[in-house]
Parts: structure tokens; sequence; C-alpha cells
């Protein structure tokens, strides 16, 4: 008997939804420093089980008042927070265009909850929540603390835990003139994920068949992903 469950995306991570999120920020304190934008990358299943990057969405973010903004940061990013035809938006606008968005697609495909996709995912995510709470928003559709981090899937996979060097040993073009823009390494990790799980794909389905009881039943994802 096949007990390796449907193949629908809510089966293969707990109910969860892996969103891709990237930020570029004024430095390295997410209490204090500016979130200047944010890129996310939906990921979807195709009809053969396989996770492949979906929708690109795309922010530039006005910096909060009395932000601090490193000019070493910025240098990094080319970023000039001040341009004139910079199209940048508050903050708290740039965040309910996004989760709607991802609240949408999590309902869609049949998820609980979106779970941020990083690479060193706890940067993207404490910026993320930062702004959550600068902004008092209530309604977000991310896991507060569960990330999926590429630097760990990347190190198992491919022994490497910088970002070009993963995408390199995984086939991934990489162009080093346009990183470090939000919406490039999104889509750049967004495809390091998934070539990490369709690599793995055997070991879920062998996990499904040792262990059927668990079920992949997407309504375990409101448990805490730690328990």
């Amino acid at each position: 008997m096949n007990l390796v469950p449907e193949v629908r995306i809510a089966n293969r991570f707990r109910g969860f939804l892996p969103v891709v999120i990237d930020v570029e920020t004024g430095g390295f304190n997410s209490a204090t420093d500016a979130l200047l934008e944010i890129a996310a990358v939906m990921i979807e299943m195709s009809p053969l089980g396989t996770l492949r990057p979906g929708a690109t969405l795309r922010y530039h973010v006005q910096p909060f008042h009395g932000s601090r903004m490193d000019p070493a940061s910025l240098a990094i990013t080319g970023i000039d927070p001040h341009h004139p035809l910079r199209p940048a938006i508050p903050e708290k606008e740039a965040l309910g265009q996004l989760f709607r968005e991802v609240r949408r697609v999590v309902r869609d495909a049949g998820c609980t909850r979106a779970i941020l996709v990083g690479h060193n995912a706890a940067f993207d995510l404490a910026f993320l929540n930062a702004a959550v709470a600068r902004t008092d928003i209530k309604r977000n559709p991310f896991h507060p603390f569960s990330t999926f981090d590429t630097v760990t899937l990347g190190g198992v996979a491919f022994g490497q835990t910088v970002l070009s060097r993963a995408a390199a040993a995984a086939g991934i073009q990489w162009d080093s003139a346009a990183a470090h823009s939000a919406i490039y390494d999104a889509e750049r990790t967004a495809e390091l994920f998934c070539a990490v799980c369709n690599r793995f794909r055997v070991l879920f389905e062998e996990g499904v068949q040792v262990a059927p009881h668990l079920g992949a039943d997407p309504a375990a994802a409101v448990e805490c992903a730690d328990d």
C-alpha cells in the first residue's frame, strides 16, 4: 500500500507554506536600523510533486522616523534611501500589501500558516518582526520564530554556506553585479531552497513510510514547531 500522502504542498511541511523573504536594510540592528527593501518569493508545487519558485513581490520601503542608516550598509546594497525617483512606500503599507498576498496564497494552497525561508533567516525574520511591531500589524501570516534557513540547507546538501557558492554548487546561475538587491537574493534563495528540497524528496517519502501515523497533517502546523 502506498502511504505517501497526496502530492500537495500542504502535506509537505506540516501545513506550513514556505515563503522566501529577503530584506535590505540600513544596518544589522533590527530595532534601530531602517528596513529599505523587502522581497518575497512564493514556493509552489508542480503536479509531479517537485517544488519551484512562484510569484515574486518586491517593495521599496521608506525609512521609519529616527531610523539609522549605516553608510557602509548602503554602499553594499547601492540603495539611496532619499532618491527622488525611488518608489518607496511606508512600512505599514508595504507589509500590509505583502501579508494580504501571502494570506491569499496560504489559503489557496490549503495551508495553515506561512513560514519564512531565508539565507541567514534569523536576520530577515528579525527585521520583519520589528517592522510588524513598529506598525502594530495584527495579522502577520508568518510563524513568529520558526524558519527554514538555506545556510543550513546549503551546508548540508553541498558543503557551502555562502549563498553564491551554494547556488553555484546547485547549478544555479549567479550574477555578482545583481546581488544584494532584495529581489535578486530572494529569487536565488528560492531556487536553492527548491533544489535542496527536491533532492531530499526521497527522504520525506521514506519518512512517511516509516511513520505513517504522523500523516503530514496540515492541522499539525498549528502546534508549536519546536514540539
